[in-house]
């Protein structure tokens, strides 16, 4: 079995491979203070919950944003798995073309959804949203070159600078907003957090079609943990929850 990884900013997601099958997927809020014994613990916690046995773990990747819990994660899996993991970094095999003037800027979640959606779908030219802390709007050509893209400030982030920013704006919930025009102040927030982000998205769609694609339509990909929130806007072709932990998975089987 393999483990997987991937340390956003907000929430550590994990998933364990048997083959190709995605047997479990798993969540914790990250804390990059955590020492290597605490993710340790919690990781060998979450198998025996499961039903699965830490010493079947043979193989280890990880995807992470979070620089400063990289040390402890490393020394934890190393502690309670016995595996040396592998980090999606600059240098490792990819099977990508990376056209990007710094490709050690590009975020490593960016980089597994690319390698995740162009294993879903050899050959094709794609975008991919990915909607988690920030949104990040990336595009992946047919013959496998990553030529970047945008990256926006996401759905809770936005929610928090209005009410950190401002004295009489709430925090509100994020949801799918069903008035564009809200009648009170939280549905005008929630309104302008929902449209707004549809809206940009959107916006980048068309202009990647017109300006990248030559008019071609791509397949879009959406992933991340508030592309389900858009599902009934018609913005995504698919929607993968588990985009980013395939591209880690196929990363590691790329290295090893």
């Amino acid at each position: 079995m393999i483990l997987t990884l991937d340390v956003g900013n907000s929430t550590m997601t994990g998933g364990i491979f048997d083959g190709n099958k995605l047997v479990l997927q798993f969540r914790q809020t990250t804390d990059k203070n955590s020492t290597s014994d605490e993710i340790g613990i919690f990781l060998r916690s979450v198998l025996r919950e499961n039903g699965i046995d830490w010493k079947c773990i043979k193989d280890i990747c990880c995807c992470s944003v979070v620089p400063p819990i990289n040390y402890s994660l490393s020394s934890a899996l190393l502690k309670y798995f016995g595996c040396e993991p592998l980090f999606i970094q600059s240098g490792i095999r990819t099977g990508l073309k990376l056209k990007y003037a710094n490709p050690k800027e590009i975020g490593a979640d960016r980089i597994a959804a690319a390698i995740g959606a162009s294993t879903r779908h050899p050959g094709t030219n794609l975008i991919v949203v990915d909607m988690g802390t920030a949104t990040t709007i990336d595009v992946v050509t047919k013959d496998k070159e990553y030529l970047g893209g945008a990256i926006l400030a996401g759905l809770k982030i936005s929610v928090q600078a209005l009410a950190s920013g401002t004295s009489k704006l709430p925090t509100v919930e994020i949801v799918k907003a069903n008035k564009v025009c809200g009648q009170s102040t939280i549905e005008a927030i929630q309104s302008g957090i929902y449209f707004g982000n549809a809206g940009a998205i959107k916006e980048f769609l068309h202009l990647y079609e017109k300006q990248i694609f030559g008019g071609e339509k791509p397949y879009i990909v959406g992933t991340g943990g508030f592309a389900r929130t858009f599902e009934s806007y018609g913005l995504f072709d698919e929607i993968v929850p588990e985009l980013v932990l395939l591209g880690v998975k196929t990363a590691l089987e790329m290295n090893r």
